[in-house]
């Protein structure tokens, strides 16, 4: 059982993650530290809170970054509403935050399993970066950073970044010079893991009332993806995050050395792939295929077991 923090920014994609990583019993979710980046973070802890709370995924919750490490702030109202969970009323969560600092929770946790924790970071990497930069001797007892972010061949942002890369890039350039493991879910596979309307009917049919709600979310990020790019079917980006570390052998890998750039007029917040292994060196691991119909199938698997709770 991988134990596992999840690093979020709820976000329509970022709460099935969150289900699936609250159910399945190859992952152990030790804590959720929610990020600025698909909204605002008062927004974003506050959707982690109401998925929790309404999933009974036991966990602490903690209040992350609210703004990047030095680019000025951008969230993605377009296409997760202001929000950020924008699509069905969701009850107000009773549960607070936890107070502690999300920088010594991760601190305490990393040092407490030492060499036995995996980072899911599946929205904008501030956390990271900022851990990284308070804490650079933690890099050495992580076992591995699992990344939704960043493309080989296109971005969602720009025409060469995808938003969580584009976000913060100086944190994404901190974390891909770590050092650190990192298996990376780029545009390139997430766009393979696309959920299409009846699947989300069948979503809207399980007997569970925070997986029921889900697949009408989905439904309106849906919508939003075809108004935006034009896309028929909603790609599950971070869902491949977590659904790697129960099933890692639907997908299909390669080892690339990955910069950021950080300077290019057209390019900022680009991941600048070595697809032809020019470099001669590796610094991530990236999937490039994933079987769609067992990525959905197992996903299935694991929201119906909500319906026993």
């Amino acid at each position: 059982m991988k134990k596992i923090i999840l690093d979020c920014d709820p976000g329509h994609d970022d709460a099935v993650a969150l289900l699936f990583a609250g159910i399945s019993e190859s992952i152990d979710l030790l804590g959720v530290v929610a990020v600025a980046g698909n909204s605002y973070v008062e927004n974003t802890v506050k959707n982690a809170l109401k998925i929790t709370e309404m999933a009974s995924i036991n966990v602490p919750v903690l209040k992350g970054a609210g703004k990047p490490i030095l680019r000025e702030q951008i969230v993605a109202p377009n296409i997760h509403g202001e929000s950020g969970l924008e699509g069905v009323e969701l009850p107000e969560p009773s549960k607070k935050y936890e107070e502690e600092n999300y920088i010594h929770f991760y601190k305490r946790i990393i040092e407490e399993n030492e060499r036995n924790i995996t980072i899911v970071a599946v929205g904008p990497l501030t956390n990271i970066g900022n851990l990284f930069l308070i804490h650079p001797e933690l890099k050495d007892k992580i076992s591995e950073i699992v990344i939704m972010g960043g493309g080989i061949a296109f971005g969602n942002t720009t025409p060469v970044a995808e938003f969580n890369i584009y976000a913060d890039p100086e944190a994404a350039k901190i974390v891909f010079d770590s050092g650190v493991p990192l298996t990376v879910f780029g545009l390139d596979v997430t766009h393979q893991a696309k959920i299409n309307n009846e699947e989300i009917r069948k979503m809207q049919e399980i007997k569970s009332e925070v997986v029921s709600k889900m697949g009408v979310l989905l439904e309106f990020f849906h919508k939003t993806y075809f108004d935006v790019f034009k896309i028929v079917g909603a790609p599950l980006h971070d869902p491949c995050a977590v659904i790697y570390l129960s099933d890692p052998e639907i997908f299909e890998y390669e080892n690339y050395y990955t910069q950021i750039e950080l300077n290019g007029k057209y390019t900022y917040g680009q991941t600048v792939v070595d697809y032809w292994h020019l470099s001669g060196k590796v610094n991530s691991k990236w999937a490039v295929r994933v079987n769609r119909e067992k990525f959905i199938e197992i996903l299935f698997e694991n929201l119906k077991k909500y319906e026993k709770r």
